[in-house]
């Protein structure tokens, strides 16, 4: 069985809050870039930069980041830019859920390669089970469930919603 936690209008305000936040943070950079982790992170990202661009002059680069999920040590994590695009740059890696943390305590570690401004993390959902000591400065809810419950989030054409099953 599954219950809806966010309507499609619920997640929409959300975006804009996250988007205003970061926003704030950055009020007085040039450029920000957002990277969403490949999936339900780079759709949420994208939310997200199109309310930015909405709201600041700031340049908005989206950058895909990419690792496998499931073992981020076999393949590494890539970025679809390169480092020298966002070295020195203010910085807020994106994810649609935090779990256990490790795909964004990974996505952290790589970031931290090259000096930053900042770096930032948001999500959408904040699940209170991390085995990681990461946290999202930016989160659209938190939950506390039970080990064996699941989220799901599912972003379709004017029709997101996110699922506790």
């Amino acid at each position: 069985m599954q219950n809806r936690i966010l309507t499609h209008q619920e997640i929409q305000h959300k975006v804009k809050r996250i988007a205003y936040q970061i926003y704030e943070a950055n009020v007085d950079e040039s450029e920000i870039i957002i990277a969403g982790i490949d999936g339900g992170g780079l759709n949420f990202a994208k939310k997200i930069e199109k309310v930015l661009k909405e709201i600041t002059q700031a340049k908005i680069t989206i950058c895909k980041v990419s690792m496998d999920k499931t073992n981020p040590l076999l393949t590494g994590v890539k970025t679809s830019i390169p480092e020298d695009e966002y070295a020195n740059k203010s910085v807020v890696l994106v994810d649609d859920v935090l779990n256990s943390g490790t795909t964004l305590i990974y996505g952290v570690h790589h970031f931290l390669r090259v000096p930053l401004k900042q770096l930032k993390t948001a999500v959408l959902v904040n699940r209170n089970h991390k085995k990681y000591p990461v946290k999202a400065d930016y989160k659209g809810i938190s939950l506390s469930t039970s080990l064996q419950e699941q989220v799901k989030v599912e972003f379709k054409t004017n029709n997101d919603t996110v699922y506790l099953s």
